[in-house]
């Protein structure tokens, strides 16, 4: 079998020693290389060729969100970010995903000591999944003004309306959400309600990010706010709910699946709040979450969108929702266009 080649760009000597032995424990991984500096990873792409670009973030001269643009323009891989800078003050890793690097982890949380431990295991199976993600080149430009364009013939039951649209991805979804919310005007009035799943340490630094790139307010979601026009991310560690009366809930401690926040919470708490006022779309990411959720929405009449698999950075999200019953299958381009035709329609009681 030919093994995944991976080259790792790392000015910590240490550092990179440590993750070549990790990550080359099993023997189907080989790094071909280790770069110090962001100039040397981008000139030894087109030697090596590699299928995955580990890639820190503070570095001398081009620092690492600086290359992730530059490759995902010229030369698209799939990129796994480590950092040692996370937390809701630290946005670069948020901007590298939103660049188009594929996922990020802190450097603390991956410890390299023990290659043969379960959490090297672990580690390695991610890498093996991500380097097998579609990779688009350009991933910011912007949607911007253009004409709307009709849905595909049949794909979506007309005329539409919601109170609320709920949104959730995993690998591949940041670039996609920065798509998506700045495609959208200032006043959208629709309220956004959105699970994205990501490391630990990272989701503050998506909020801050976007909420500084795109026109619509971006915030964390706040237990007993009133939905509200913009978008509202889950905080780690808990699940988000809609309740009938339009007020958000944290749940910290149920467990629902592999994820907490959950795409499945909190759609099915949207079809249950919303019935045929509700919205859900599936974006990329890997396994099945939100499917279950989406499947509840369109039994209670509500919208379910899923992103199509051509510009799906991993396709297991969307596909397990398709697998369940959507109403459509869209485009990036092309879910805007939804979005932007839905009429508002405030949940009964909140107007």
């Amino acid at each position: 079998m030919t093994p995944l080649r991976v080259l790792v760009c790392e000015d910590s000597r240490t550092y990179a020693a440590a993750l070549r032995r990790m990550l080359e424990y099993d023997g189907d991984i080989a790094v071909d290389a280790v770069c110090a500096t962001a100039e040397e990873a981008v000139a030894a792409l087109p030697r090596i060729e590699p299928g995955l670009l580990t890639m820190d973030l503070e570095l001398p001269g081009m620092d690492g969100l600086e290359a992730v643009g530059e490759i995902m323009s010229f030369r698209p891989l799939p990129i796994l970010v480590l950092s040692a800078h996370v937390g809701p003050r630290s946005d670069k890793a948020a901007a590298a995903l939103a660049a188009g690097a594929i996922d990020a982890l802190a450097k603390d949380d991956l410890d390299l000591r023990d290659p043969a431990g379960a959490a090297g295991a672990a580690f390695r199976q991610r890498v093996r999944a991500l380097s097998r993600a579609r990779v688009i080149r350009h991933p910011r430009a912007r949607l911007g003004a253009r004409p709307a364009r009709p849905a595909r013939p049949g794909a979506l039951r007309l005329p539409r309306y919601a109170s609320v649209i709920g949104v959730c991805a995993s690998a591949g979804g940041p670039q996609m959400l920065v798509l998506l919310l700045g495609a959208l005007p200032a006043d959208y009035p629709i309220p956004l309600l959105i699970v994205q799943h990501m490391a630990a340490g990272f989701t503050g630094g998506l909020v801050r990010w976007l909420d500084q790139t795109v026109a619509m307010p971006v915030g964390v979601a706040e237990p007993g706010a009133q939905a509200a026009p913009g978008a509202w991310l889950a905080p780690e560690g808990a699940h988000l709910t809609l309740n009938a009366s339009g007020r958000l809930a944290l749940d910290r401690h149920t467990v629902a699946g592999h994820h907490r926040p959950s795409g499945d919470v909190l759609l099915s708490s949207i079809a249950a709040a919303a019935g045929q006022a509700g919205a859900a779309v599936v974006l990329s990411g890997m396994g099945t979450d939100g499917a279950a959720g989406a499947a509840a929405v369109r039994r209670r009449g509500g919208l379910v969108i899923a992103q199509d698999e051509q510009s799906s950075a991993v396709f297991g999200m969307p596909k397990a929702a398709i697998d369940l019953g959507v109403d459509a299958v869209l485009s990036p381009d092309e879910i805007v266009d939804r979005l932007r035709g839905l009429r508002h329609e405030p949940l009964p009681g909140t107007h």
